[in-house]
């Protein structure tokens, strides 16, 4: 099963449709967002095509495919309008005898992890800058951002098929980073 991982579209219209086309080219399974779907929130500058009504629409077109765990720009009045799950602090996923934790990041991350088995694996979003690290126990990976890339990273999703995390400038199609588990 291939997923594709993506957060912080931070109602971007212009982003959730390159996110769509990506869905479609590499033949996606399953979608894991990290949170952060249709708020720009109050730190950050409004991102290339702000419509959270646009972006509500094209990913509720998607809904059966979704898992998503919620930001911290996100809250009930958008669960109201999306027709998918996104209210969960995080999700817990099997790989084959390996967890992997999803969550946004603003509450748990590489320095405030929760609590897990030894080799489980922490997929966040939030910070928006794509990264993985190898930490006492678990390893750490963040996507990046679709939207709002920080840090002069690029405009990023990942893919995910169950032993390879590969992350893409959404931008370009480049492959950018790759991590094999170990």
């Amino acid at each position: 099963m291939k997923w594709l991982i993506a957060s912080d579209l931070h109602g971007s219209a212009y982003y959730c449709r390159k996110l769509l086309e990506k869905i479609h080219e590499e033949k996606a399974d399953r979608i894991l967002l990290l949170g952060d779907l249709l708020y720009h929130g109050p730190r950050n500058d409004l991102p290339k095509e702000y419509n959270p009504k646009e972006v509500l629409s094209m990913l509720n077109g998607i809904a059966e495919k979704i898992v998503c765990v919620r930001g911290n720009c996100d809250g009930e009045v958008d669960q109201m309008v999306l027709d998918f799950p996104m209210m969960a602090d995080y999700a817990v996923l099997d790989f084959g005898g390996r967890a992997l934790y999803a969550t946004h990041g603003h509450l748990y991350n590489d320095k405030k992890p929760l609590k897990f088995a030894k080799g489980s694996i922490l997929v966040c979003g939030h910070f928006h800058v794509p990264c993985v690290k190898e930490l006492e126990g678990f390893t750490y990976i963040n996507d990046g951002s679709l939207s709002l890339p920080k840090e002069n990273s690029w405009h990023s999703y990942m893919t995910f098929d169950g032993t390879t995390f590969f992350w893409y400038d959404i931008e370009s199609g480049e492959k950018k980073m790759k991590y094999e588990i170990k």
